[in-house]
């Protein structure tokens, strides 16, 4: 359901997440390593979560990318739709244009209650939430 670009983007958010702060700034090529994505892909990737101010940067000898208080209070829903669209997690499972409820496809029926659950989880949480599952323990991330 994720494209590999927001699937790099959440690794690289929750990254920055548990690992920078505004006096702690982190260059996409450090971030590439413990996440495993190219580090030009990343760098593209973290750029335009800047332009839509779900992450912060800033340039010169201290620089790069971390999240602010502000950051860390957007909801993961709003990653997945500035990477990929509003549409992509709405789209059928066989790619074919006209499935909806009205007229589903073969596997539409399958998908349905797990893409409903995962909109209403990436809808109600934070980026700050999954960071603090992360730091204790519950969840893991490379770090």
């Amino acid at each position: 359901m994720f494209s590999n670009s927001s699937k790099y983007a959440l690794k690289a958010v929750l990254y920055l997440a548990v690992n920078s702060s505004e006096t702690h700034k982190i260059l996409a090529k450090n971030i590439s390593e413990p996440i495993n994505v190219p580090q030009a892909y990343i760098a593209k990737l973290l750029q335009e979560l800047s332009r839509h101010n779900i992450v912060s940067s800033c340039r010169g000898p201290k620089g790069g990318f971390y999240l602010s208080d502000s950051n860390r209070k957007i909801t993961l829903i709003r990653i997945v739709d500035v990477i990929d669209g509003e549409n992509r997690l709405n789209s059928c499972l066989l790619s074919l244009e006209n499935c909806n409820n009205e007229k589903p496809c073969p596997l539409h029926g399958f998908a349905a209650p797990f893409r409903t659950d995962l909109l209403e989880n990436l809808k109600k949480n934070t980026i700050d939430d999954l960071a603090v599952s992360i730091k204790s323990g519950d969840s893991f991330l490379p770090l």
